[in-house]
């Protein structure tokens, strides 16, 4: 499984680096024009077998907002940006963890990465053995549900994707994504 998928991931990261230039670097300037603060930002995640890693996004919210999860802040409109709003809509703020697939940190598939005070997420990943398998920029519970999960729903996902892990499967949840992403469906904010 691990030669084959980091194979597949090597691929494809480095196949979509062209055609993400453009695209990359046009975030970077309305980004730096649209709202004050750094272009990227990075969040500490627990990637492959617990080990801690910056995760990078486009910045999508206003500086000093809580490092929670945003389903977790109380009012998560009143800190997301206005063109963060666009960015997160089509999932393009997730565009640099392609860096992080081709270095070999995250998959294109996988669990998402549980930020570092995820407590019950992270417990429950290791205690199912979730955390065996490098995190991913999309995976089964993002097109089985994404924003509206509860942890013991994407725990059950992760689960899945775990036992029945398969290049096929890989890729079509990589379709789904693109189809997802294209409807903006399961998109809580």
């Amino acid at each position: 499984m691990n030669f084959k998928k980091r194979f597949f991931d090597l691929f494809l990261s480095i196949a979509a680096m062209p055609f993400l230039f453009f695209p990359l670097i046009f975030i970077c300037f309305l980004l730096f024009f649209s709202s004050r603060g750094p272009i990227i930002f990075f969040s500490n995640r627990v990637g492959k077998d617990g080990a801690m890693f910056s995760m990078p996004k486009f910045r999508t919210m206003k500086n000093n907002t809580p490092q929670v999860a945003s389903h977790l802040l109380k009012d998560p409109q009143k800190y997301i940006t206005n063109f963060g709003k666009i960015l997160r809509k089509y999932s393009l703020d997730e565009l640099p963890q392609i860096f992080l697939v081709a270095y070999g940190k995250m998959s294109i598939v996988g669990p998402r990465p549980a930020l570092f005070n995820q407590y019950d997420l992270i417990y429950l990943r290791k205690k199912n053995k979730i955390d065996s398998i490098k995190p991913g920029i999309t995976g089964w519970a993002q097109i089985n549900g994404r924003d509206f999960l509860s942890i013991e729903e994407k725990i059950k996902l992760d689960q899945y994707y775990l036992e029945n892990f398969s290049l096929k499967l890989d890729i079509y949840i990589i379709l789904m994504t693109l189809k997802r992403i294209n409807k903006k469906q399961d998109i809580s904010h």
